[in-house]
């Protein structure tokens, strides 16, 4: 029957991610791989979701009461003008909001940053497109200009970007951003923007949309969510916000594909969005904390960091330099030795080249970054240091 399918449909198949994840729940390993936070939500917000379900918002829901607020956060955050009543669509989170991107736009080429989150190529393909890789230079995941040109050509619809980036950290500069958008107007293409890390990042480093950037707004397309900021990832609230006859296509889209987002979260979402700006700052100070301690433990046994992420909840660690194990083997080992899980990086990277420069032991330095998500109570991380301290030996090297 498999030959019934589409042929994206056959392509889509569990990839190494997924099986280690398998691996790591029957090894009960500490779960340092995914994305989301293992401590609850603010008190309040998840009390305004039980107030809404008691309060009959239980059905479906097509008035898009949050976007007033999204608007107003917009504004005073990227200083855009967003017109709550044209330019936004709520979606079941932000992968959705990314995919009716997508399939709003299908066409030919579409340009991503590599590494990159691996939903994105999916999307572009069953989307009938063709994703095209710009590597980002390694150790500090920087854009090249020429490199960017060079992967321009006639037949590019959109460029895709993610900033706070996943899997590495980087928030990408004014500079960079400058470059992107010079590209998005000399070739008259689309960017579709994912900024769910918006509100995390460090060091004083501030996110900016690439929306914000002159002549932009009117071609991108900005997907973001509750689920990072709030610790919500099971809520499925996102939105999109793009021009108006882009966001009329993108809510027609979603309503035939889902129908409308979860009416009480959407409803949580209003009190959600009304924070207090020490909110975000105590999530800011928080989240930097913890980023500080893994980054130091994973130091202290060999790894090399020298990107320390800027923004996101993400480490993407060089395996230390007398690991012979490709990415999935060390992660592997990893589950089963030490019972924590992390993600091997080769599922980000697409591009394939060598970079002279870096410790590669006879690999491609794509088979040689590892991803710890620290999105995690100072308890887990800590039970994660411990069990990963055991592994190490009399000279500070992990035994794998």
């Amino acid at each position: 029957m498999e030959e019934k399918l589409s042929k994206v449909a056959q392509t889509l198949k569990p990839s190494p991610i997924q099986e280690l994840s398998h691996l790591s729940q029957r090894c009960n390993a500490i779960n340092l791989a995914e994305g989301f936070p293992d401590f609850p939500a603010p008190i309040h917000i998840k009390e305004a979701a039980i107030s809404a379900i008691n309060s009959d918002f239980n059905q479906y829901r097509h008035v898009q009461g949050i976007c007033k607020h999204l608007a107003e956060k917009m504004k005073l955050q990227q200083g855009l003008d967003v017109n709550p009543l044209t330019d936004i669509a709520i979606c079941c989170g932000q992968t959705e909001a990314f995919a009716a991107a997508v399939f709003a736009n299908k066409g030919d080429e579409v340009l991503l940053f590599d590494p990159t989150y691996e939903t994105y190529e999916t999307c572009i393909l069953m989307a009938g497109g063709i994703p095209v890789y710009v590597s980002l230079d390694p150790p500090h995941w920087t854009l090249d200009r020429d490199k960017l040109m060079k992967s321009v050509t006639s037949r590019t619809k959109a460029v895709v970007l993610n900033s706070p980036h996943n899997p590495t950290g980087k928030v990408f500069s004014k500079d960079e951003l400058e470059a992107i958008a010079g590209v998005c107007r000399d070739m008259d293409c689309l960017a579709i923007t994912d900024e769910v890390y918006e509100y995390i990042t460090f060091d004083m480093e501030k996110h900016i949309s690439l929306a914000s950037i002159l002549g932009m707004q009117e071609r991108t397309i900005i997907t973001s969510s509750l689920s990072k900021t709030f610790s919500v990832t099971g809520w499925r609230i996102g939105w999109a916000i793009a021009p108006a006859c882009i966001a009329s296509a993108l809510r027609n889209i979603h309503v035939k594909i889902t129908d409308s987002a979860p009416a009480p979260f959407q409803e949580a979402a209003l009190t959600a969005l009304t924070c207090s700006p020490e909110y975000y700052e105590s999530l800011r100070r928080a989240y930097e904390s913890k980023r500080d301690y893994i980054v130091k433990m994973l130091c202290s046994v060999g790894f090399k960091i020298q990107f320390k992420p800027q923004g996101s909840f993400f480490v993407f660690a060089e395996l230390p330099e007398e690991c012979i194990l490709s990415d999935i083997d060390f992660v592997t080992e990893l589950i089963r030795k030490a019972g924590v899980a992390a993600v091997p990086g080769c599922g980000f990277f697409h591009s394939n080249f060598s970079s002279p420069g870096l410790s590669l032991v006879g690999q491609n330095y794509q088979r040689r970054y590892i991803r710890f998500a620290f999105c995690k109570n100072d308890a887990t991380l800590e039970a994660a240091a411990q069990k990963i301290g055991k592994l190490v030996d009399g000279e500070g090297c992990l035994k794998l």
